[in-house]
């Protein structure tokens, strides 16, 4: 089954474990150490970020790295610019009405 970023981002783990990976690639027992919860649920997050194409392993010596594939992370990204774009454009308007709201004379 392929799953989409989406589905990648919408936890909260995941998210940090992309994080993590996004400064060094990590053995899946590094990344699991860096969590408070077990292991097995660390490889489960691991599985999902791989089916998503944001994760691949690769085998080095004994250790299985885990290593970032930032691309992956583009289609997210450029869905959540647009909202980002849209807010800060509500959010100046709306500063330029209080803006004006306090520097209107107060009427009795």
């Amino acid at each position: 089954m392929r799953r989409d970023v989406f589905q990648a981002i919408a936890d909260p783990i995941r998210r940090d474990i992309i994080e993590l990976l996004s400064d060094e690639k990590l053995s899946v027992n590094e990344v699991a150490e860096r969590f408070e919860i077990s292991r097995p649920a660390v490889s489960k997050h691991l599985k999902i970020l791989k089916e998503c194409g944001i994760v691949r392993f690769e085998k080095i010596g004994r250790e299985k790295m885990c290593i970032i594939q930032p691309m992956e992370l583009i289609p997210a990204f450029l869905w959540i610019k647009q909202y980002n774009e849209l807010w800060e454009d509500r959010i100046d308007s709306f500063e330029t009405y209080l803006n004006e709201l306090k520097n209107k004379p107060e009427q009795l």
